[in-house]
Order: structure tokens, then C-alpha cells, then sequence
């Protein structure tokens, strides 16, 4: 069988299409860059508020790692409880970390109101130790957040383990029964669709090119004409580009890769994942996966950290396959039918980022937690623009750059970077 070198979501919808025909809007009250997660979530409630908005997207809406990602709506943040404490303080750290879980019920909110057919469900994430020392850490951290930000998970010990996933590799895990998942393309396709039928105009194959200040607003060229917008929300994340080189210093763009087998059988799909639990492990270079709602084994990684092309996802399948293998040695006879590449958005703190730069609104940042962080955080931000209570929970905090201003843009030090983590690994 011939390898498709696209996510396997896509086979489970036709995602909606937007006529570029039709006039061109001229002057709308926010324009909005970027047709993901955060931009859909933005406009829906823009236009739901009576403002007229246009979305840009570079692509096709959905594009990027909105449809290209596993599905996972994850409790927490990149950076975890003890860091977060430590490095911000006690009371922003409850805040950040209450909006992670505040998030999963928006999506949760958005998908009941708009009658979203994408498999969400509660089923909880499993993190998962790699190593002894990994497990021993679990415990310190289900006292700190059960003390400090009033959640609950619970350690399951190695001698429980194979009640919640089907391999012997790992040394214990820890369950949030918060945590959800979900069919990405059918969600963001649900999303586009509410934002257009809200009022927002969604203008395809329309890249925001530059951005100028004017006394009455700001100037979008683009290469459909130009566009003149009250305001701008900037919601690319990890394509973030050139047109705003404020935020492009700002964003590391990683790629992350994924495979799929076919659809396993039933009693081997219970086998591997009994509980069907969003499930990735305690690595830098970490692995994460979990069933489909129609029984494939949806595997990803770092294969490597560059943005996806043809050579890097065949490159990235085979490296992946034999990672899931190691998981998972029985399935060594199932085939890997799928297998694609996204670029992830990440900062120099790993937190997500929203708020004002030069005169534009944004936000992006979710180094891979932005299902639910993006539809909350494009929420917000709307709201803000609207004029209402500002409920930005990263209002304040510093947006870093590079040390010494060695990044612009291009992610010169990413292999680097990997090789970096995978000594982390080694050495934990």
C-alpha cells in the first residue's frame, strides 16, 4: 500500500471552501491573519459581537497544525507546575495554569453551541514515565497541584500500568481525567463554518504580506489588493512570517511528525490502549499517541525538529515507526498507512504568548497544546478588541527574543537543539 503523505483526518471530512470571488471587503473592523484554531475562534466571536472581520489565511483555513495535529485538548502547559511557580511566582502560576484547564471547557462550550461533530470526548491524558527518576517526580507533582492549583491526577504505579496502555516500556504514569480528545480537521472545519455563518468573511490563498499604520487603522497588502482594518489580530503561531518581524523574532517554529496505521482490530486496539487515552511520555524528545475514533494507532514525535517537507516526513516515518515499535511490539505486523509533518509554535519561555505589539493584538505561542489553547486564547483576545474586561490570562508577562539578538526568524540552532534534548534524555 502506497504510503499517503497526509493526515489521516482528512480522509474523515470535506472541510469547507470559500469563495475568493467574491468582492473584496476594502475596510473591515479587524482583520484577522491567520485561519487556524485561534483566528476561527477570534472571528466567531467578533462577528458574533456585530464586527465586521475578515480572516487572511496564507493557505486553505485549517491549513497548518490545526489540521495536522493528534487531536489532544490537554490540561497544563510546555513548562511544568514546579517551573511555572518558580519562575513567575505562586498566583500566576495558578492563573496560567487554570486557563489551561478554563480552556478544555471552551472548546467543550464552542462544540455543544455549534453542534460540532468531532468526536470530542473526556477520555483524559496518561503521561508516562521513561525513566525511574521520571515516576518518583510524578508524586511530588500530584501533591503540588492538588495543594496549590486545587486539581486532581492520580499516579498509576508500573504494576498497574498495563490497565491503561498496553506496553511494558515505561516505569508508571499519571492520569488527568480532564484532558480530551478529538477529530482536529472535523473540529476546525466546524469552526470555520460557525465563524462564517456568525458574518466573518474567511478569504483564502490571501497571505498578509505587510502591514502598515495608519491614522485611522492599519493598511493589509496582500495579493488580492489591499484591506484597511480598525484593528489586527495576528494568530499564525508557528508560520508566523516576515510581515510582522516583532512577532517572527519571537516564534521558533519546530516541526513535529506523525504516522497512523490502518485500522487495528478491535481487541487489539483494547490491547494498546484500554482506556483510549491521550498518552505521550516524559522525553524531551518525547513520543505521544493514541487511538482514532476509527482504531488507528496515531503515533508522533520529534523526528526532527525542522518544518515538514517530502524528504523530512518519509524520513520522519520511518524513524517514528520503529518508535512506536519499541512502544508497542505488537504491532509489527500493522501496516503504517499515513504520514505528515506540521510546524509547531514555540517561545524562548515555551509559555504561550498574547497580548499587544506595535499596535496589533496577538496570539500564538502553544508549543503543542494549542487545541484547546488557541480557541480560548483567540476568545479572549477577541473580547479584548471588542472593548470588554481584559480576561488575557499572559497579560504582563515578557515576551522574550533571543539572547544577544541571534534570531530573526530562521531557526538556525535547531539541530543543535535536538541534539541538545536527546543528551537530556540520555543524562535524566
Amino acid at each position: 500500500m502506497t504510503l499517503k503523505e497526509t493526515p489521516c483526518w482528512l480522509d474523515t471530512v470535506t472541510l469547507p471552501t470559500f469563495d475568493n470571488a467574491r468582492p473584496w471587503p476594502v475596510r473591515v473592523d479587524v482583520a484577522v491573519v491567520g485561519g487556524g484554531y485561534t483566528g476561527l475562534s477570534a472571528a466567531r466571536t467578533l462577528a458574533k459581537r456585530g464586527a465586521k472581520v475578515a480572516v487572511l489565511e496564507a493557505q486553505t483555513i485549517g491549513w497548518g497544525a490545526s489540521s495536522r495535529n493528534g487531536g489532544m485538548v490537554l490540561t497544563g502547559l510546555k513548562v511544568g507546575a514546579s517551573t511555572l511557580i518558580a519562575g513567575y511566582g505562586l498566583e500566576t502560576a495558578r492563573r496560567l495554569f487554570a486557563a489551561s484547564v478554563a480552556s478544555i471547557d471552551c472548546v467543550e462550550q464552542i462544540i455543544r453551541q455549534e453542534a460540532i461533530d468531532c468526536d470530542f470526548s473526556r477520555s483524559g491524558h496518561l503521561d508516562l514515565a521513561f525513566k525511574p527518576a521520571h515516576f518518583k517526580a510524578f508524586a511530588h507533582h500530584v501533591e503540588l497541584i492538588a495543594r496549590e492549583f486545587n486539581h486532581s491526577v492520580r499516579l498509576v504505579p508500573k504494576s498497574e500500568l498495563r490497565g491503561e496502555i498496553g506496553s511494558d516500556l515505561y516505569y508508571g504514569g499519571l492520569v488527568d481525567e480532564t484532558s480530551a480528545g478529538l477529530n482536529p480537521v472535523r473540529y476546525v472545519a466546524g469552526l470555520a463554518r460557525a465563524a462564517e455563518k456568525a458574518g466573518a468573511e474567511l478569504h483564502e490563498w490571501t497571505p498578509a504580506e505587510r502591514v502598515a499604520r495608519e491614522s485611522s487603522g492599519f493598511r493589509i497588502t496582500t495579493p488580492r489588493g489591499e484591506l484597511r482594518a480598525g484593528e489586527v489580530f495576528f494568530a499564525t503561531n508557528g508560520y508566523t512570517g516576515s510581515a510582522v518581524p516583532s512577532l517572527q523574532k519571537r516564534i521558533i517554529p519546530i516541526g513535529s511528525y506523525i504516522i497512523a496505521t490502518e485500522t487495528l482490530p478491535d481487541d487489539l486496539a483494547r490491547e494498546v490502549s484500554p482506556r483510549n487515552r491521550m498518552m505521550f511520555d516524559t522525553k524531551n524528545y518525547l513520543y505521544y499517541f493514541r487511538l482514532t475514533p476509527d482504531r488507528r494507532m496515531l503515533f508522533g514525535g520529534r523526528a526532527g525538529f525542522v518544518p515538514a517537507t517530502p524528504d523530512t516526513v518519509r524520513e520522519s516515518a520511518e524513524i517514528l515507526r520503529r518508535a512506536m515499535l519499541s512502544v508497542y511490539p505488537q504491532l509489527r505486523d500493522v501496516k503504517v498507512e499515513y504520514a505528515w509533518g506540521g510546524t509547531l509554535g514555540f517561545t524562548f519561555d515555551r509559555l504561550p504568548h498574547a497580548g499587544k505589539i506595535d499596535g496589533l493584538h496577538y496570539a500564538m505561542g502553544y508549543a503543542g497544546h494549542g487545541v484547546a489553547m488557541a480557541t480560548y486564547l483567540g476568545a479572549k483576545m477577541a473580547e479584548i478588541i471588542l472593548g470588554g474586561p481584559n480576561e488575557n490570562p499572559f497579560e504582563g508577562l515578557p515576551f522574550p527574543t533571543a539572547p544577544l539578538g541571534l534570531y530573526d526568524g530562521n531557526p538556525w540552532f535547531m539541530p543543535l537543539a535536538g541534539w541538545w534534548y536527546r543528551l537530556l534524555d540520555w543524562i535524566s
